[in-house]
């Protein structure tokens, strides 16, 4: 006889959520050999009432708190003994791994989460203030794994499988997510997601942070309202799309900005934004628009700034073309491990782009186009701090001549482990003075080096 707790289910508003009736139930179910089985128990139990695209419908509170309800009628007539704690983290599990990432979800939620690194189904890591470290979490097993990463590559209409085992994809609340599955792999699968700020930093949240100094804020604020072309460098994960979003507050509000990103992270505050993002190429291969592209058709739509999320390839040849011809204040960024190695990079770019362009020619371009470079590195206590800014001063024979205005001087370490250090006006007279003062910004930008009195002399 089939029990009366597993029939159908109607929740406020006439949809049905209970679509499947239970089967017959056993007097008394057989006892699993430890929590982990009485919980799988329970969730075979309940999967098998559940109609996932009717789930997939229902705001997710009020779904929790119908599982929360299935599963203690399950409990009961399996005479499965969990207390309310287990009840309500099996809920909860269950919503999650319907509508969410599984056991990834709670992390998206924490706010001192950065990052989400799985390797394996048995390994999730997680970055909290720029540390790294292994959580209980985990899969229950690689098939589940697979299931959330097809899950996440669906949303955005994207196919993973062993046909296709790679996808960049992006969640709902813009978090980036890369996944590699087998044959590619060999720990079942990995899925890295890393995640923004639901708020923007400010340069004043990241001075406060010890990511930069007051007087390098100033000098950045003082670079976005001069219409400076602006680099910013460092490595993966050293804060330069946090950075960029922090520098771009100052834009003017009046001025017409298209962004180009691979997948969309800036939050530009600005009321005439217009952002553009790559296309991947569909499930047959085709309909791909790659970044160079977007900054070409960029060029079209009257901007006033063109910022690209990051240069990776032959677009980096566009980009300078763009700050070359009128469009002062763009911005990018690039991987880079210094400021110097950030311009023998832009080169390689711009050969990828166009070889028969000779190397001087390819240095005259990027000397023009580039007023400064700002480098930030991760430093081993996790904090993300800015490690050098350089003016590009032109050229000295087939040389790009930098000159450094800030840098970041190590000075020990202090008791807590964080890294003790001060950040170093070298004040020198930057040329870019000249650009300021269009602005009315010469004094205050003098002032902020440190190097006032350099002027009245």
């Amino acid at each position: 006889m089939k029990s009366a707790a597993f029939g159908r289910r109607v929740e406020p508003g006439g949809r049905e959520l209970v679509l499947v009736p239970g089967p017959d139930e056993p007097s008394r179910a057989p006892e699993p050999a430890n929590r982990d089985e009485l919980k799988e128990q329970i969730r075979t139990a309940l999967m098998a009432r559940i109609d996932p695209s009717v789930a997939g419908r229902i705001p997710r509170r009020t779904l929790r708190a119908e599982i929360a309800k299935l599963v203690s009628e399950i409990a009961t007539e399996g005479r499965i003994q969990l207390n309310e704690i287990e009840e309500s983290a099996l809920a909860t599990e269950l919503t999650d791994d319907m509508v969410g990432l599984g056991p990834l979800q709670p992390f998206l939620e924490d706010d001192d989460v950065t990052d989400v690194l799985v390797n394996g189904p048995f390994d999730v890591f997680v970055e909290r203030r720029g540390k790294l470290e292994k959580t209980t979490a985990r899969f229950r097993d690689a098939q589940h794994l697979v299931g959330v990463a097809q899950r996440i590559a669906a949303a955005v209409g994207r196919r993973i499988d062993e046909a296709s085992p790679m996808v960049d994809a992006r969640l709902a609340d813009g978090s980036r997510v890369n996944i590699v599955l087998p044959p590619l792999v060999l720990n079942g699968g990995t899925i890295s997601i890393r995640k923004f700020p639901k708020d923007a930093l400010t340069l004043d949240t990241m001075v406060r942070q010890e990511n930069l100094s007051a007087e390098i804020a100033h000098l950045l604020r003082i670079a976005a309202r001069s219409r400076f072309n602006i680099l910013i460098s460092g490595g993966t994960g050293s804060g330069k799309t946090t950075l960029l979003n922090a520098v771009s507050q100052h834009i003017d509000t009046t001025e017409r900005i298209i962004t180009i990103e691979d997948a969309v992270e800036l939050r530009l505050q600005q009321p005439h934004v217009v952002q553009m993002e790559v296309r991947p190429p569909n499930i047959e291969g085709v309909g791909h628009v790659p970044q160079r592209e977007l900054v070409r058709n960029a060029l079209r739509m009257r901007p006033d700034r063109i910022i690209v999320g990051e240069v990776r390839g032959p677009e980096a040849f566009d980009m300078l073309q763009a700050m070359n011809t009128g469009h002062d204040g763009s911005m990018t960024t690039v991987h880079a491990n210094s400021p110097r190695d950030a311009l023998y990079r832009i080169e390689n770019m711009v050969m990828m782009a166009n070889l028969s362009l000779p190397l001087r020619a390819i240095r005259m371009q990027v000397a023009s186009a580039l007023n400064l470079i700002v480098h930030i590195e991760r430093m081993r206590d996790g904090v993300r701090r800015v490690q050098n800014i350089v003016e590009i001063a032109g050229m000295e024979g087939d040389i790009i001549t930098a000159r450094e205005l800030f840098t970041f001087r190590y000075q020990g370490e202090r008791h807590d482990g964080t890294i003790d250090g001060s950040f170093v006006s070298t004040r020198m007279r930057p040329d870019f003075v000249s650009r300021a003062a269009r602005y009315g910004l010469d004094r205050e930008l003098l002032d902020t080096l440190g190097i006032v009195g350099a002027m009245r002399a």
